[in-house]
């Protein structure tokens, strides 16, 4: 039996977690009712109280209940219930969360849900779970489940989905995982125009006894492999694709923001760079592609995915962002660069074929780098198996100095 948290702003929305915490009973395992509410009486009795919540973060409740802003009430939960959380997890008392919320629970309960490690069943009901739920959910494995109807009151559809949301929490605590052997883990950053190189990499990594973990450089996927690399878990990162970067650079729709390369840098993580995709920034359909992308050399991933050239200029701009967030690094890093293709369509033949462009991006990457960062140059594609090798002996290599 495990003790699964059941948390809300228990003042508007009382009834609907005392059902949740009563479907999570049914089933064989204890719910913990935290109320997060801050403005009127809870309608039902918390297990731990808002004041508790409030003192986990260092809030004083009756000077933030005087000002009777509901902004301001939201805003100071989101800071106490995240410490809450992580106090009850450190000390065992919970194997799990849930919560059911409109715009101001869900900025509370997801908020205090992100400070949990990945693997920690969370699951939040919310009326925003159909839009867009990356501010919500971040890097972190946050189940968004859409309330269809207003978290007001029980009816037939809202029974359904919080029966079944609590289920799913509950199958979440049961699901036996299978521990992993142990091994050093490398991270790996992906796009399709690099997929080969990273497989020929991952299949010589795992030969050797490496777990390699693969993230796909979509923007999120960038930044989910930085928060892999910040919890400390990672032995090594081969980042053969930083794509984003033209994304943030160009203002693309896959940019990984401007921390991109932040963590293995700061944290002194063994690492290989390789400037995979930046040929390239990711934008939308054809006909929704801006005014300033008119005229530029253009190729059309799929009907909802166009891609632009990097120019020459951009390039060099390119290089330097990269080059001054790897300046940073407190552990071995090494840049290998293929000088024959940097994509799949950059390649001799290819639409997006443009030596001068790629030559302008290796020279910036050159000229900006520390003196103490190597640099490599190969006479291979990318995608070349050669390639690969190269990346896990200087990635190994790397690891030995750390």
């Amino acid at each position: 039996m495990s003790t699964i948290a059941v948390l809300g702003t228990l003042d508007t929305k009382g009834e609907e977690h005392a059902y949740v915490a009563e479907c999570i009973r049914k089933r064989g395992h204890d719910a913990l009712l935290i109320d997060v509410g801050s403005l009127g009486e809870p309608q039902i009795a918390p297990d731990i109280t808002r004041d508790e919540v409030a003192a986990a973060g260092g809030v004083d409740l009756t000077e933030l209940s005087a000002k009777n802003d509901r902004g301001v009430s939201v805003a100071a939960m989101s800071r106490s219930a995240p410490h809450l959380l992580l106090d009850l997890l450190e000390s065992g008392r919970i194997s799990g969360v849930i919560s059911l919320g409109g715009g101001g629970g869900t900025s509370i309960a997801t908020g205090a849900m992100r400070a949990l490690p990945i693997g920690f069943p969370k699951v939040m009901v919310s009326t925003l779970a159909a839009g867009n739920v990356e501010p919500y959910v971040g890097t972190k494995d946050i189940v968004m489940i859409p309330s269809v109807v207003d978290v007001a009151g029980l009816n037939r559809i809202s029974r359904k989905v919080f029966t079944q949301a609590a289920g799913a929490v509950c199958g979440m605590v049961e699901a036996d995982i299978e521990e992993g052997e142990g091994r050093p883990i490398i991270v790996a950053s992906q796009f399709g125009n690099t997929t080969a190189c990273v497989d020929e990499a991952r299949r010589i990594l795992e030969e050797r006894g490496f777990e390699v973990l693969v993230f796909h450089a979509t923007g999120a996927g960038g930044r989910s492999m930085e928060s892999i690399i910040e919890s400390g878990l990672v032995a090594g990162v081969l980042d053969i694709t930083t794509t984003e970067w033209a994304d943030e650079v160009l203002g693309g729709m896959l940019s990984a923001g401007p921390d991109r390369l932040d963590a293995a840098a700061r944290l002194g993580v063994p690492a290989i760079i390789s400037p995979g995709c930046l040929d390239m920034a990711n934008f939308a359909s054809l006909e929704s592609l801006p005014s300033r992308m008119k005229g530029r050399l253009l190729y059309e991933h799929n009907p909802n995915a166009t891609l632009v050239r990097t120019s020459p200029e951009e390039g060099v701009v390119i290089g330097q962002r990269i080059a001054a967030r790897l300046n940073e690094s407190t552990g071995p890093v090494t840049v290998l660069l293929p000088i024959r293709a940097i994509s799949v369509i950059g390649t001799k033949g290819q639409p997006f074929h443009d030596p001068a462009a790629d030559q302008a991006l290796f020279k910036a990457l050159r000229e900006n780098l520390r003196a103490d960062i190597v640099v490599k140059e190969l006479d291979l594609e990318i995608n070349d198996p050669a390639f690969a090798a190269s990346c896990v002996e200087a990635l190994l290599e790397n690891m030995g100095k750390a």
